[in-house]
């Protein structure tokens, strides 16, 4: 299991293996590759979205110019009462869904 620091949730973040794997078979283009910038993504956000489909989920956003000419990674953290944990992570082109929580200013 590897943690992440998250200082929007003022705590670490777990990736267990299981998601890490089902990250990398479904998002192959994301995983192993950009897993330091998964990682950045949590550390510095540039905008935090609220799940309209899971209450108990946060998106975290951050935009890579070096990645495949610009795209978005986001990564999906499932709020547990004191556990973070991430269920998946993803590219996009732009964000969509979701209600902004917090722009980075």
């Amino acid at each position: 299991m590897r943690q992440f620091s998250c200082p929007y949730l003022k705590g670490e973040v777990e990736l267990t293996e299981e998601r890490e794997k089902h990250i990398a078979t479904t998002h192959p283009d994301l995983l192993p590759e950009y897993l330091p910038q998964v990682e950045e993504t949590l550390a510095d956000p540039d905008q935090i979205r609220r799940s309209t489909r899971m209450e108990e989920a946060l998106l975290f956003s951050k935009r890579f110019e070096a990645i495949k000419g610009g795209k978005h990674i986001v990564v999906v953290v499932i709020i547990e009462q004191a556990r973070y944990w991430i269920i998946t992570a993803y590219l996009a082109r732009r964000l969509t869904g979701g209600i902004l929580a917090w722009p980075k200013t």
